[in-house]
C-alpha cells in the first residue's frame, strides 16, 4: 500500500478510535458509528485530507456536526499517521493537515520501488479481456480506430498496473455480410479488367485498396477465374485479398505499438459449432420464437428495448448471433472475469442486446462492460482537415503517423474521456513548444535528466537522503510536487475503476506543470548541500513518475531534447 493510501488508511482507524473513546466515556451516545468518507480538499490550503464523519453522524448521535467534530478532535490521536495537525471548518468538517514525515516517505518510497512505483494488488490477479479496434479487415483503418487504439491499450496497461491480470484481443471480422460485401467488390473489379458491363454496386466497396487487390489477383492467376464459378472466383479473391488485409492491419497496429496477444477471428465461431450452438441454446431454454419464418429472441425479457431477429427466414443467423457466441466464449469458455469493449458510439443500442442475450444463457451480464468512444475530428489551420496532404485521400491510420510522430498520437488521442468529443490539433502534434502537451510532459523528463547530469559532470555528488535532508522541503511549490506525486497509485486505481486511462495522461500533464513550477521558483543546486540532496531527490521521484506513466502508455522518455 502506498503512503499516501496507508495515511488515509491510519486516519479512518484513527477517527474510528476517536469516535469509540468517545462513546465509552459518555461523550457521546450509544450508536453504530456511520460509514464516513476521506477525501482531498480542491484547495490544499484547507488541508491535505478532509472528513464528513461528524456530518454524517449528527442523526445516529443526536447532537449538532460541530460539536460532534469537536468531541472527535478532543479525543483523536494522531500518532503515526503522518498527519500533524487539524482544524474544524464551516458546519462541522474536518481538515488534516500532513507531518513532514509524509513527504519524505512519499519520496523515499517512490525513489526506491521505481519502475514499480503505483502499481498494487488493487485487482488482486482477476482476469480481464479488453477487445479494441477491431476494424472491419475489408478496408484501412480509419481515425476512429486510431483513437480507439490509443484508449483501449492504455485501459489495459491501466488495468494491469492496478493488479488485474490483462489480455487484449482484436476480434478479426472474417465472415458475415461485409466479408460477402468484400467478396463482391473484389469480383466485380476483377472482371472489370478483362470484360466490359460490370458496374460496382452502390453499397460495395469503393476503395483504391479494392483495386490494388483485384489488379495483384490478375497479376498472379491472369483470367483464370474469368469464366469460372462465382462462388469459385469470390472465394479466390477472398482467400487472396483478406489476409493481405489482416497482414495489414497487424503491420500498422504495431507500428502503432500496439501487439494483441490474440487475433480471434469470428470464422472459427462458425467453423467449431458455437454460432449454431447459441441459437439451439436459446431454443432449449424457451427464449425464442418464430415468426415469418425467422427466429426471434425474446429480448424484451431480458431488459432489451425490443426483440430481435436471431436466425433469418433464409436460415442465415444475424451478425448478432456470432457477436453473442464470442462473448459467451470470452466468459464462459475461456473464463475471463470481465470482458470489456471499446466500442464507437454507435454501439449503444448493441450492448443491451448483447447483455440480454447473455442473460439469457444464465451469464452474469455485468461482467460485460462496454467503453463507448464518441467521434474525433482533424483540424488543421482551425479547420476540419479530412484529407492526407502526401496521399491526398482520406485520413487513415497509416497516414495520420505518417504526418505526425506516434508519441503524439498516442498521448493526444488518450487526453480526453472516450465519452467526449475530441479535437485533434494535427498543428498542434507537431509543435515543440509548451503549448504541445506531449512535448511539455517529456521535455519536463528531460530537462530532470539534465539537471542530474549537469550536477554530477560539475563534481556533485548525490547521495541518500537522510529524514534531516527532507524537513528542507519547505516551499509550497515544492510540497505541492511531492502531493502530486504521491497520489498516483490512487490515481491508477481510479482511472481502472472509471475505465479512464485519459486521467493518467492528464495526471501526468500536471505533474510536468508543478515541476516546471518548481524548477522555476527552486534553484536545484543551493548553497545548502541537505537542501541540494532533497531537492534532487524530488527531481529523481518526479522523473521515476514521469517515465512510469509514459513507458506505461508506450511514449517515449527522452533523456534530451
Amino acid at each position: 500500500m502506498s503512503t499516501a493510501a496507508q495515511t488515509v488508511t491510519n486516519l479512518k482507524k484513527a477517527i474510528t478510535n476517536a469516535f469509540e473513546k468517545a462513546i465509552a466515556e459518555g461523550l457521546l451516545p450509544q450508536a453504530e458509528i456511520p460509514d464516513f468518507n476521506i477525501e482531498t480538499p480542491a484547495d490544499r490550503s484547507h488541508g491535505d485530507l478532509a472528513t464528513n464523519a461528524a456530518m454524517v453522524s449528527a442523526r445516529a448521535f443526536r447532537a449538532a456536526p460541530r460539536k460532534i467534530a469537536e468531541t472527535i478532535t478532543q479525543n483523536i490521536s494522531l500518532e503515526g499517521t503522518n498527519l500533524s495537525k487539524f482544524e474544524i471548518a464551516g458546519p462541522g468538517f474536518i481538515n488534516f493537515f500532513y507531518d513532514t514525515s509524509f513527504y519524505a516517505k512519499v519520496l523515499e518510497e517512490i525513489n526506491s520501488e521505481g519502475e514499480n512505483y503505483g502499481k498494487s494488488d488493487f485487482g488482486k490477479g482477476k482476469k480481464i479481456l479488453v477487445e479494441f479496434v477491431s476494424a472491419n479487415p475489408t478496408g484501412p483503418m480509419h481515425i476512429g480506430n486510431a483513437r480507439g487504439g490509443a484508449i483501449g491499450d492504455s485501459l489495459a496497461s491501466v488495468l494491469d498496473a492496478a493488479g488485474y491480470e490483462v489480455a487484449r484481443e482484436f476480434y478479426v471480422n472474417d465472415a458475415g455480410n461485409q466479408i460477402e460485401k468484400f467478396a463482391t467488390s473484389l469480383e466485380i473489379r476483377y472482371l472489370q479488367l478483362y470484360k466490359d458491363g460490370y458496374e460496382l454496386p452502390e453499397d460495395a466497396y469503393h476503395g483504391q485498396d479494392i483495386i490494388d487487390h483485384a489488379k495483384a489477383f490478375a497479376e498472379l492467376n491472369g483470367d483464370k477465374y474469368v469464366e469460372s464459378d462465382s462462388a469459385d472466383r469470390r472465394k479466390a479473391l477472398v482467400d487472396f485479398a483478406l489476409p493481405k488485409n489482416i497482414e495489414g492491419l497487424e503491420r500498422d497496429l504495431l507500428k502503432y505499438r500496439i501487439q494483441y496477444d490474440r487475433w480471434f477471428r469470428e470464422s472459427t465461431l462458425h467453423n467449431n459449432g458455437a454460432v449454431k450452438n447459441i441459437v439451439e441454446l436459446l431454443k432449449s431454454k424457451g427464449h425464442t420464437y418464430e415468426q415469418d419464418g425467422a427466429v426471434w429472441f425474446k429480448a424484451s425479457e431480458f431488459g432489451a428495448d425490443k426483440d430481435f431477429v436471431l436466425v433469418r427466414s433464409n436460415g442465415i443467423p444475424t451478425y448478432v448471433v456470432p457477436d453473442i457466441a464470442y462473448h459467451y466464449d470470452k466468459l464462459v469458455t475461456r473464463g475471463y472475469d470481465k470482458a470489456i469493449d471499446v466500442l464507437g458510439a454507435d454501439h449503444h443500442g448493441y450492448v443491451p442486446r448483447l447483455k440480454a442475450a447473455l442473460t439469457a444463457l444464465d451469464v452474469d451480464a455485468s461482467k460485460l462492460d462496454a467503453v463507448l468512444m464518441q467521434m474525433v475530428r482533424l483540424l488543421r489551420n482551425g479547420e476540419v482537415y479530412k484529407v492526407s496532404k502526401r496521399s491526398g485521400k482520406a485520413i487513415t491510420l497509416v497516414t495520420l503517423l505518417d504526418e505526425i510522430p506516434i508519441d503524439a498520437a498516442r498521448f493526444f488521442f488518450n487526453l480526453r474521456e472516450a465519452n467526449s468529443h475530441f479535437d485533434f490539433d494535427l498543428d498542434l502534434a507537431v509543435e515543440q513548444s509548451s503549448q504541445n502537451p506531449v512535448y511539455y510532459v517529456q521535455y519536463a523528463h528531460a530537462r530532470i535528466c539534465s539537471i542530474l547530469k549537469k550536477f554530477t559532470t560539475e563534481g556533485g555528488t548525490i547521495r541518500t537522503c537522510t529524514a534531516e535532508d527532507y524537513t528542507k522541503l519547505t516551499a509550497a511549490e515544492e510540497i505541492d510536487l511531492i502531493n502530486k506525486l504521491s497520489s498516483y497509485g490512487e490515481e491508477i486505481i481510479s482511472a481502472a475503476k472509471d475505465y479512464d486511462p485519459s486521467r493518467i495522461t492528464r495526471y501526468v500533464y500536471d505533474v510536468a506543470a508543478l515541476f516546471h513550477k518548481f524548477y522555476n521558483a527552486c534553484r536545484v543546486s543551493s548553497e545548502d548541500e541537505s537542501l541540494t540532496q532533497a531537492r534532487l531527490a524530488l527531481c529523481f521521484a518526479t522523473r521515476t513518475v514521469i517515465a512510469n506513466v509514459l513507458t506505461m502508455f508506450k511514449i517515449t522518455a527522452p533523456e534530451t531534447m
